[in-house]
């Protein structure tokens, strides 16, 4: 059956697709996909396209009047399906799929998923978390052989689940206050109260014209959509990635850190012990980056950029200079980022907040970024 009326049973709120304060929870969101409507689609899987920003199933289904339609429905990114303990092995071609979710406003070979079910199997959820072990830590080193605290890993920010609060609201939460919002022990708003701030931007004139032009859903505007990185700020937690951090000694005995910032694979590398800049710098997206510890705290100084975005609708210029402070809980494995930007070609006071990621349960893993949301396709 290609279509039905009937109402979901998991219809998710709209307060499950609101962003909480920071911009560790942002995301792009629902698009032109139609929540208001519920539907159900049934047919044989094609293909599993696990990628990020979406992951997308791909079925054909047989029309009432015999004709195949093929389906491309979307799901949530390669990353996050992986860090929920599902696998591509879940996914065979050839297996019957029950979907119910929600078209797409203008394409109809495109829908949402809220729940599937594949051969007859018990129904997913698209939030749904399968148990993930927890990270031994109990190997790993405080320091490396030179003395530098051991901040190398696999980092991702707090997983979240789909939490169903006594008032009926379904909501994504982080997963150490799940149990205490569905019993009401606490409210929504007290989470989202003890999350980061979110940034105040405060523009020069050139700033808010630059904002008020901006097209945050164009991919010739938004870098998001076009599998482009948007900025050092915003890719470190949007989306909740899995990012990877490698401490590491050249063959020309100089200290560096790479970082993989795991979305879309981008790569960073930081100078430590670099007291300056180079005199000359090629502008790129992540700039040239010195560190230096002042205790256990990493300060990283980061300038060299190349005209973008920091976070839509803020553009940012050549003379964009961001500073990183990077400290380690050791007692819960917590990395703390604060961070400060200035431009002063867009902005008239510093940009700043902090962030908080975690030794990730699941390795980190390249995925590949396509953008296969209708809307988005160049």
């Amino acid at each position: 059956m290609n279509v039905s009326s009937t109402p979901l049973r998991l219809v998710v709120g709209a307060a499950m697709l609101a962003c909480l304060n920071a911009p560790t929870f942002a995301h792009h969101g629902i698009g032109l996909f139609q929540l208001q409507f519920d539907r159900e689609w049934s047919g044989t899987l094609t293909k599993m396209n696990l990628v990020n920003p979406h992951s997308y199933m791909e079925l054909d289904v047989t029309q009432a009047d015999g004709s195949v339609q093929h389906m491309r429905c979307e799901m949530r990114a390669a990353t996050l399906i992986k860090r929920a303990g599902w696998s591509a092995s879940m996914f065979k071609v050839g297996a019957h799929v029950d979907i119910k979710g929600h078209p797409h406003r203008d394409d109809p070979s495109a829908c949402y998923i809220e729940t599937f079910s594949i051969d007859g199997q018990a129904e997913m959820g698209r939030n749904d978390n399968l148990t993930a072990a927890p990270v031994d830590t109990s190997k790993r080193p405080a320091r490396l052989a030179d003395g530098q605290l051991n901040i190398s890993g696999d980092w991702a920010v707090e997983q979240m689940l789909l939490t169903v609060s006594p008032d009926g609201d379904r909501s994504m939460m982080p997963a150490s206050l799940s149990a205490d919002v569905a019993s009401g022990k606490i409210t929504r708003e007290q989470v989202r109260a003890l999350q980061p701030p979110r940034p105040k931007t405060v523009y020069t004139a050139a700033g808010e014209a630059a904002a008020k032009a901006f097209n945050s859903r164009s991919p010739q505007d938004n870098p998001w959509f076009a599998c482009k990185p948007t900025s050092l700020i915003r890719d470190w937690t949007a989306d909740w990635p899995i990012n990877q951090l490698v401490q590491s000694t050249t063959a020309d005995g100089e200290k560096v850190i790479d970082i993989t910032y795991g979305l879309y694979n981008f790569k960073r590398r930081i100078h430590v012990g670099m007291q300056q800049h180079p005199a000359t710098l090629t502008p790129s997206y992540a700039g040239h980056s010195i560190g230096n510890w002042d205790g256990d705290t990493l300060v990283v100084d980061t300038t060299g950029f190349e005209p973008g975005v920091l976070s839509p609708p803020t553009r940012s210029s050549d003379q964009l200079h961001i500073v990183e402070r990077f400290s380690l809980d050791t007692s819960k494995m917590a990395l703390k980022r604060e961070y400060t930007v200035t431009d002063p070609v867009y902005l008239a006071a510093p940009y700043e907040s902090y962030d908080v990621m975690n030794l990730s349960e699941t390795p980190f893993e390249a995925h590949e970024c396509r953008e296969m949301t209708p809307e988005f396709q160049q």
